[in-house]
Parts: C-alpha cells; structure tokens; sequence
C-alpha cells in the first residue's frame, strides 16, 4: 500500500499542499477542508506536517457506527462515504495521531483519500517533501548514500564548494 509521506525538514510551510487538497475536495463535492495539515511553531521554531497514515486496522473504521468508512480495494487508503456518514465524531476521537476531522461545510467527517491513487499534494510541493511510495521503498530511500535519501539536504555536487579560500 502506498502511503504520503512528509518529510518534515524540507518542507517550507508554503501552504501549498493544503490549498490544492481543499480545492480538490471542493471540486469533488466532499467538502471544503484540507486533508493535509501544515503548522508553524514559532516559539520552537519548527513546521509540522502531517496526512492520514492509512492504517491497515485503523481505529476510526472500528468505531464508526454506521460504517461510512472502508478500505478503497484500489488503494488500500481508508475513505468516508459521505452519504452514510452521520458526523458523530467517533473517528475523529478515535483516530491517535488527529487526522481525522469534520468538515463544517458539509458535517460529515473528512480525511486523506489519496485523491484516488493520485495525491494532488505530492504534485504541488514545491520543496520536495511530500513523498507517495510505499513504506518499503521509501524506507530504501531513506538509507540510500548518495544526498537524495529522505531527511537530508541535497549535497553539493563538488566536496571542496564550501572550502574556498
């Protein structure tokens, strides 16, 4: 299954992804809220980022009472359907890490559906820190030698570039 991934010490907090996600949702007719989250701490001076982690036995699929929300069969990502959907707000207590939400325009509850395999967000980030893979390949790129792996910096191409007298 693939997941979106946010690497947190490249991302600038352009809002980017959180625009496109709301605007997609709009398009849709699922409501008006982003699925993505992106906060700024000033204080400690760091960015959080963050998406659903598509569970493989997520929590607010257990609770919900009137199972509005599945497993899609194409992308393993858990959904909402909006017409079953009573917007109690289980899900939303349920879920451990706060990605779960209601959609005050529409009162149903919202979260990340990969935009059907195809995350909008992962297109749009301009710093690079949104990743769609699966856990495999991306745990294989984090550990990869060369500057590219997840979580650090692009390396200058000429060792000596910092050193010039």
């Amino acid at each position: 299954m693939k997941v979106v991934f946010v690497e947190l010490d490249r991302c600038i907090a352009c809002l980017s992804c959180e625009h496109v996600c709301r605007f997609q949702q709009s398009m849709l007719k699922k409501g008006g809220a982003s699925n993505i989250f992106v906060t700024v701490d000033i204080d400690q001076r760091r960015i959080y980022a963050g998406t659903c982690l598509q569970c493989a036995s997520a929590w607010c699929m257990q609770v919900c009472p009137v199972d509005a929300l599945s497993q899609d069969p194409t992308t393993a990502a858990v959904v909402v359907d909006k017409r079953l959907c009573i917007g109690c707000g289980m899900c939303v207590v349920a879920c451990p890490f706060g990605y779960m939400q209601l959609d005050a325009s529409v009162r149903r509850a919202t979260k990340c559906d990969l935009c059907g395999g195809d995350p909008k967000c992962v297109q749009v980030c301009m710093a690079g820190a949104l990743h769609f893979d699966t856990i495999e390949a991306l745990a294989a790129r984090r550990n990869e030698p060369d500057g590219r792996r997840l979580g650090v910096r692009a390396l200058p191409s000429d060792p000596n570039a910092g050193n010039r007298d």
